[in-house]
């Protein structure tokens, strides 16, 4: 009985969220656009998030270049660090990295700031007065994410590839010249898609999900807990899955261009 309420619960979660979805994408365009909450949710997903993306992409690129120093050194093709380095960042660990971080840190927020407001019917109140809801709170933060994520994991490519460049220099022992010209080889066109697509996919996936368990948040400040834990869970999962999916569909599409 527990499992077949548990699959219901799923079932219905999956079509809520389909259906919050058309919402949002159907009030993201047009009028009214609130700009001032636009440029709040900017500042607070995308600056606010800097500090945490900088750290993560400098101590991921260097953990990742000595590992892979290692092995290469093994094979006598250390020389190589800068081509593996820039494929496993731009293509991978940048985009995933910058949005498991930012989905922890900003779909928690998003959730709870959304389900208190429900929690004290501060929602009705927008709509007694003709403002709708999704429109006010979801779509800024829609595009705030849209704006700012791609943004981030840019940062984050770039502070991991110095990361692995001050490990290549300084404990593996590779020109300088050696690492930047494999790092360059590999900045194809081809990498580039892949690692500036999937930013915007992780995107739609933080916002919406976290968009729709505030909106869909019951059960007073218990319920506002548990949806923001079910936020941040959901977020990293649908990353990892969508990650994949996208690898496994469209990489090998884009072989010719790499």
């Amino acid at each position: 009985m527990e499992k077949l309420q548990g699959f219901k619960r799923f079932v219905w979660d999956v079509q809520g969220l389909a259906y919050f979805s058309m919402l949002l994408f159907r009030n993201s365009v047009g009028r009214p656009f609130y700009v001032t909450e636009f440029l709040e949710q900017m500042y607070f997903l995308g600056v606010g998030s800097l500090f945490l993306v900088v750290l993560t992409g400098v101590f991921a690129g260097q953990a990742i270049a000595l590992q892979f120093s290692i092995e290469l050194a093994a094979f006598g093709s250390k020389n190589y660090l800068g081509r593996v380095m820039a494929i496993a960042i731009i293509r991978e660990l940048g985009p995933v990295l910058t949005a498991l971080m930012v989905a922890a840190r900003v779909s928690s927020g998003i959730t709870a700031e959304i389900g208190s407001m429900k929690s004290s019917e501060q929602l009705d109140a927008m709509r007694a007065f003709g403002i709708d809801p999704i429109r006010k709170l979801a779509v800024p933060r829609f595009w705030a994410l849209l704006v700012m994520l791609p943004a981030l994991t840019l940062v984050c490519d770039f502070v991991a590839i110095m990361g692995g460049y001050a490990i290549a220099v300084f404990i593996a022992h590779i020109s300088p010249s050696a690492y930047w010209a494999n790092v360059i080889e590999k900045v194809s066109v081809g990498n580039i898609i892949i690692g500036t697509s999937k930013p915007f996919l992780f995107a739609v996936i933080i916002s919406t999900v976290s968009c729709y368990l505030g909106f869909s948040t019951s059960g007073g400040t218990k319920g506002v807990g548990q949806s923001t834990t079910d936020s941040v869970v959901a977020s990293s999962i649908n990353i990892l899955f969508i990650n994949f999916a996208f690898t496994r569909l469209i990489v090998p599409q884009l072989k010719g261009l790499m």
